[in-house]
């Protein structure tokens, strides 16, 4: 049986490595013995790269490729063994194969909110996600830095290394920029460029090349981003009167096709019409000269008082004006009556 493993062993002249599913970054090539023969055909493909271990040490690495393994193709390991050209016995050796082709959809994000101080908001706690791809381009710092020894080593193995290396740098980068979060939300693309000139230098340590790298979302808390959404809203209302009119202006449609919505309101308003002149006298005599607008406010006609006041008193149900805001613009909005 030992002499028929002796033999067997003599004749494996042919390593190749097809990668078997995907994920699949470093694979060590069994061997009997670690004894490879001398003239053997090592066949590297697209996408691949080979390198040689010998006693731990890496003795040649090997680009697409067909090679027939004699000294002359094997010059360091020659080096290493201090071989003579004539010597053709089977010799020792470790030999891994890796994977080149690009990696791609990783996905990285932050398990945790990251804390930091915004031009804006002050102290905000944001979230971010997205994906990138790299590849495998130095094999040779691939073994001594990540894989090592080890059978086989996989895209999974190496992903929770990556996204926290990925993580430290985007929080470094958040606290570093000192831009805001409403800018960062506009420019995920140019975030992306520079977090991506970042991690480059970190991932080129382990052998590998970052080839793309997306911010696909900046997001705050979800309470955090409901008082943003609140702000939002008040800085879009902006003056109450233009919002007033643009609401005027958008509604009129709808309520002139209501029964009892401008025209009934606006012939019950004309009733009180001599009401609203004499508000509008009082008010003028209590106002000092000098507080009074320089030019004259144009009159306005009851339709238009009507479809205001019935959007300031939907905006005091929603709690957006008080009652008596309410009634100070009520005030004013009679007092224009023309």
């Amino acid at each position: 049986m030992a002499l028929m493993d002796f033999i067997r062993k003599q004749f494996i002249d042919v390593i190749q490595w097809t990668e078997e599913g995907d994920g699949v970054l470093a694979q060590r090539y069994p061997m009997q013995d670690f004894e490879i023969q001398y003239g053997a055909q090592l066949t590297v493909r697209e996408s691949q790269m080979a390198v040689f271990v010998n006693e731990g040490q890496v003795a040649d690495v090997f680009g697409p490729g067909l090679y027939t393994l004699t000294t002359r193709t094997l010059p360091l390991l020659t080096y290493l063994k201090n071989w003579d050209k004539l010597f053709e016995s089977p010799f020792k050796s470790d030999v891994y194969f890796f994977s080149t082709r690009l990696q791609l959809d990783c996905k990285w994000g932050t398990p945790n909110p990251v804390t930091i101080r915004d031009k804006d908001f002050g102290m905000v706690r944001l979230r971010a996600f997205g994906i990138y791809s790299y590849k495998l381009t130095d094999p040779r710092k691939f073994h001594s830095e990540i894989s090592g020894t080890r059978e086989q080593y996989t895209v999974a193995d190496l992903d929770g290394q990556l996204r926290n290396l990925v993580i430290a740098s985007m929080t470094d980068l958040f606290g570093e920029s000192g831009v805001p979060f409403i800018d960062m939300a506009a420019n995920q693309d140019e975030l992306g460029r520079t977090l991506k000139a970042r991690l480059a230098t970190v991932f080129e340590r382990y052998g590998l090349a970052l080839d793309s790298f997306v911010v696909q979302n900046v997001s705050l808390p979800e309470e955090l981003q409901k008082i943003l959404d609140t702000r939002i809203g008040m800085n879009m209302i902006g003056d109450l009167g233009h919002y007033t009119q643009y609401q005027v202006a958008t509604s009129i449609p709808l309520a002139a096709q209501n029964e009892g919505g401008i025209a009934g309101l606006g012939a019950g308003l004309g009733a009180g019409l001599g009401i609203g002149q004499t508000m509008s006298a009082a008010l003028a005599q209590a106002t000092p000269a000098t507080a009074r607008p320089s030019a004259a406010v144009p009159p306005a006609s009851a339709d238009e008082v009507v479809a205001t006041l019935e959007k300031l008193h939907a905006l005091v149900g929603k709690g957006i004006l008080s009652q008596a805001e309410f009634d100070a613009k009520k005030a004013d909005l009679l007092s224009r009556l023309g």
